[in-house]
């Protein structure tokens, strides 16, 4: 069974690592609870662990998500089978306006030539929020030099394309049209909750 490297984050036994994805859970939760969403969609749902998360918190009754990796979307009806997880794109997602209370986009925007576009996407298939997240930088190129990764790149991940601080990703949604309602950092991550 191939691993994508979002499966290896998850399930690594580094103990920093650990700590980390637990600690950014936590405030994705406590950020997305009080909202009492419904329908969930996870877009770059990848294995689909953020929405079996949300399951077992019993956060939301309907969940959805979509991931463009095939690698990632085998490996995630294999872990678990009665997932709705299935291949999308975010710059044309195959859903209705305002389908979904909550549209979640983690750990994606990172890795794309256009987030312009895909938060415009987002906007249209979400009814009211969106909550994002993208690496807080240059903390996260600190954390990987700290666990070791991407020492060749100096701490960069070799496939993000675009690098936001805190204070540029905030910047980058109010361009885009968002009202930032929360913003949380659990290290080396920004989470933005935001409503239309």
């Amino acid at each position: 069974m191939a691993r994508t490297t979002n499966y290896q984050k998850h399930v690594s036994a580094n103990p920093l690592q650990r700590f980390l994805i637990d600690n950014f859970y936590r405030e994705l939760f406590r950020t997305i609870k009080p909202l009492k969403p419904k329908k969930i969609l996870d877009v770059g749902c990848g294995e689909g662990f953020t929405l079996i998360k949300l399951k077992h918190e019993k956060v939301g009754e309907k969940f959805e998500g979509v991931d463009n990796s095939d690698e990632a979307l085998t490996l995630g009806k294999k872990l678990y089978p009665k997932l709705n997880i299935n291949k999308g794109n975010i710059y044309k997602l195959p859903y209705k306006d305002n389908s979904f209370d909550l549209a979640i986009c983690t750990e994606v925007l990172e890795h794309i030539k256009d987030p312009e576009k895909a938060l415009s996407e987002l906007k249209r298939v979400s009814s009211k929020y969106i909550v994002l997240s993208v690496p807080n930088e240059p903390f996260f190129i600190l954390a990987n030099l700290l666990r070791g990764k991407y020492l060749k790149t100096f701490g960069n991940h070799p496939e993000h394309v675009n690098h936001w601080t805190s204070q540029s990703f905030k910047r980058f949604i109010r361009e885009n049209g968002l009202k930032i309602s929360c913003v949380r950092h659990p290290f080396p991550w920004t989470i933005i909750l935001t409503r239309k």
